[in-house]
Formats: structure tokens, C-alpha cells, sequence
């Protein structure tokens, strides 16, 4: 269960989101450079502050923690706004937090934290996030990260390799950053080549630890972001049964569809459950954060697409329509099912 406060950070979100029909707004932004809409985006910083939860007081943040800026994802899944807040706020600032490197961490977060400048965190081959992208030689960087959130648009990239951690300047020489189509269109995808391009490492221990605790916050984030598309599109395809008229009655009369709704329920309902459990896991440094990151990546991959195929299903014909909002959170469903990666099951100890 998350605290009263947490409940109201919860519904300030969802209200400014509402009294901006962000919804509505994704489909313009798909055709903008920027990809969202940077009026929302500087609304939720200046009237909410969700860009500086998880960002300690020191370096201009709340200081909140991580549950809170998870929430805040899950919040934006239900509209499918792409704002910087998973790419940038929350694995972008938390990259640099894990780094341990005190100097980036007073350079960079602060703007994050107040949402004027935006981190873009490469980490992927094209084979996905098993492998890395982008090798390191000494404080020089050749390869190509993909699939990168928010990485036309970042003002510094955070670029994961083997060796470690290093920042990187995108106006640098050798490094060439474009856009690349995915079967999403409401999520901004992008290439990011580097050819020599000068970089300076974050932080002096070794990365590894910190490199698997960065793949279980993207993996516990995007949970949360599929949790709250799921609920959306439960609640669309509810109201859409109570007044679609077939055969003289509402659609949502029949024994048939109630049945299918029901099992949308349990099923989102039970997400919710195991992305919360990871979250708190993550955020209080649990001995079973790694087993409940795996259970709550792998059920709610499962739950959002089975749930974004039944509104498909129940809407009907106009569900697969370029002017209904259905596909667009089928292609989401689909398209986060593969976004950084599946988690193996870990290893019982003892």
C-alpha cells in the first residue's frame, strides 16, 4: 500500500495530466522533434516537482526516493506521454547517482531536478540489453547505443560500457545522434554513434554493481508505466461496453464480456501488486528485490499486452482505427514487452 502523501502525489499527477488531455496531446507530439509536449513537461516540474523526487536535497531534488518517482511513471503510462521523466529523471539522474561521482552528481542533477536539462542514458547493441553498445578506451568511445530514451533531445548523454560509466558532451565531435522508427509512435527511439568521441568517466569503483541495480530500476519503472497503461485501457474498454448497443442491448450486458472484463481485472489488479513490490523492494534495498524486479517485469509485460489485445478485441472495428486510441496502446504493449530487456531468473542463494 503507498502512504497518504504518496496518494496525493499521485492524484496531483494524474489531475494536471487530465486538465491537459495529455492523452489527446500525444498525437501531435509524435510529429515534433522534441516528441512530447514540453509545455506538460515543464508543468509537472514547476507545479509538482516530479523531476526532483528521487534526486537528493544536496543536489537541488526533494529527496523524496524512488517509489515516489516510479509512481510518477506508472501516472504518465495511463496517457502514454513521453515526457523525460523515465529516460532522463529517473534512469538518467539515477545513473549518475549510482556512478558515485560526486562532481557529476552537483553538475548535472540540479537541472534535471528543476526539468531545464534532460540526460539520455545509452546503454544497448543492436541485439538488445544484454550487450553493450559502446566499448571504452580509456576516455574514448566507438560504437553505436540503441533504442536510447530521449536521446535526440538529451543535453548530456550517460553512456553505459563495460568499463563503466562516462558523460559525453552530444555536441562533441564524433558523436551523431538520429531518430529510428519503431512500432511505437508515441515512444521516441533513437541511435547515438560515437567514433572517438572524448569522455570522461563517472566515478572510480568498479561499475558492476551499480550497472545491475540500473537494469532493475528501468525494469521495476517500466512495471509501473505498463500498470497504469493496463488500468487505462480497462477503464476505456468498461465504458466503452456500457453504451455500444448490439442486438438491442449494451454490449456490457452480456455474461460473455463480463467474464473476459473480469479476468482484464485480476489481471491488472495483480500487476499492480508485484510492480509496487518491486519498487518498495528497490527503494528499501530488500534481500528479494532481484526476485521481485523479475516477477513484476515479466507479469506485467504479460498483463498490459493481454489486457491491450482484449480492448482491441471488445472495441470492435474501431478499435484498429488510426483515429482511436487502442492501437496506439497496443503497439506500447508490445513495444515495453522488449524495451531493456528480460530478466533471467535469479539464482536462490543458500
Amino acid at each position: 500500500m503507498i502512504s497518504e502523501e504518496q496518494q496525493e502525489l499521485v492524484s496531483a499527477v494524474r489531475g494536471l495530466l487530465a486538465k491537459r488531455d495529455a492523452r489527446a496531446g500525444i498525437r501531435q507530439a509524435m510529429d515534433t522533434d522534441l516528441g512530447y509536449d514540453p509545455q506538460l513537461w515543464a508543468q509537472l516540474c514547476e507545479q509538482v516537482g516530479v523531476a526532483a523526487l528521487a534526486i537528493p536535497e544536496e543536489y537541488g531534488g526533494f529527496g523524496a526516493g524512488l517509489v515516489e518517482s516510479l509512481l510518477v511513471v506508472g501516472e504518465l503510462g495511463r496517457t502514454l506521454a513521453d515526457v523525460p521523466m523515465l529516460g532522463s529523471a529517473v534512469l538518467g539522474a539515477q545513473a549518475v547517482l549510482l556512478s558515485g561521482d560526486s562532481d557529476a552528481c552537483a553538475r548535472l542533477l540540479p537541472g534535471i531536478a528543476e526539468g531545464s536539462s534532460t540526460l539520455a542514458l545509452g546503454w544497448a547493441a543492436a541485439s538488445g540489453w544484454d550487450e553493450f553498445g559502446v566499448r571504452a578506451d580509456g576516455e574514448t568511445l566507438d560504437g553505436t547505443a540503441h533504442y536510447v530514451l530521449d536521446g535526440t533531445i538529451a543535453d548530456t548523454l550517460i553512456v553505459v560500457t563495460e568499463a563503466g560509466l562516462f558523460e559525453v558532451d552530444p555536441s562533441a565531435a564524433g558523436v551523431e545522434r538520429r531518430k529510428t522508427a519503431a512500432m511505437d509512435p508515441s515512444r521516441a527511439l533513437s541511435e547515438i554513434t560515437f567514433t572517438g568521441a572524448p569522455a570522461r568517466r563517472l566515478g572510480t569503483a568498479d561499475a558492476g554493481p551499480a550497472i545491475e541495480r540500473l537494469r532493475q530500476i528501468a525494469w521495476a519503472a517500466l512495471a509501473n508505466e505498463q500498470v497504469g497503461a493496463a488500468e487505462h485501457c480497462l477503464a476505456a474498454t468498461v465504458e466503452y461496453t456500457k453504451s455500444r448497443v448490439q442486438f438491442g442491448r449494451v454490449i456490457g450486458s452480456f455474461q460473455a464480456l463480463k467474464h473476459r472484463m473480469a479476468d482484464m481485472y485480476v489481471l491488472a489488479e495483480s500487476a499492480k501488486s508485484t510492480a509496487l513490490a518491486a519498487a518498495f523492494a528497490l527503494a528499501e534495498n530488500r534481500d528479494s528485490a532481484a526476485e521481485d524486479v523479475w516477477v513484476a517485469r515479466n507479469q506485467c509485460s504479460e498483463a498490459f499486452s493481454t489486457i491491450a489485445a482484449e480492448t482491441i478485441q471488445l472495441h470492435g472495428g474501431i478499435a484498429i482505427t488510426w483515429e482511436h486510441d487502442a492501437h496506439l496502446y497496443f503497439k506500447r504493449a508490445h513495444g515495453d514487452a522488449h524495451l531493456f530487456g528480460t530478466p533471467k531468473r535469479p539464482v536462490a542463494q543458500g
